[in-house]
């Protein structure tokens, strides 16, 4: 069954595709959970109709997305925190006070755009980051936790 998705579904595909998918999947749980409508024909002009208005905007957030990775991408940030003589951290640093670092830096970014390797990191050193600002554009940052 062919069906077009109002919204990105992990391991299927993103917003406004069309996708061939099994009947059951599509009329048990794609469908009442509102995630995607039967490609009729007057859906296929209507998400035709959308996709065309959507690209222009695309594009944009895209060149916007490009141009703070292209700011971002040298940047090197700092984050304290309370540790023991060993070198192991009093708690942990995770996504949320690294975007608190990058937007005191004066970068709009969120914390689920933020990748740590690990979840959380529990000891002083150097690390990276990776930035997903759009879905075609990641950056990698690099910070360090020091001692404070």
């Amino acid at each position: 069954m062919d069906i077009i998705l109002k919204q990105d579904v992990e391991l299927l595909g993103s917003k406004f595709d069309v996708v061939t998918v099994k009947d059951g999947y599509a009329r048990n749980f794609l469908i009442p959970q509102g995630m995607a409508v039967a490609a009729t024909t007057s859906n296929l002009k209507v998400n035709n109709e959308v996709i065309r208005q959507q690209s222009h905007k695309a594009v944009k957030a895209k060149e916007a997305a490009e141009a703070i990775a292209s700011k971002i991408e040298g940047l090197t940030l700092k984050l304290g925190a309370k540790a023991g003589e060993s070198g192991k951290i009093f708690g942990s640093v995770n996504s949320i006070q690294l975007a608190d670092a990058i937007q005191a830096a004066g970068y709009d970014v969120e914390r689920k755009q933020i990748h740590l390797s690990d979840d959380a990191i529990k000891e002083l050193g150097a690390y990276e980051a990776t930035l997903k600002l759009h879905k075609e554009v990641t950056v990698t940052v690099k910070f360090e936790v020091v001692a404070e």
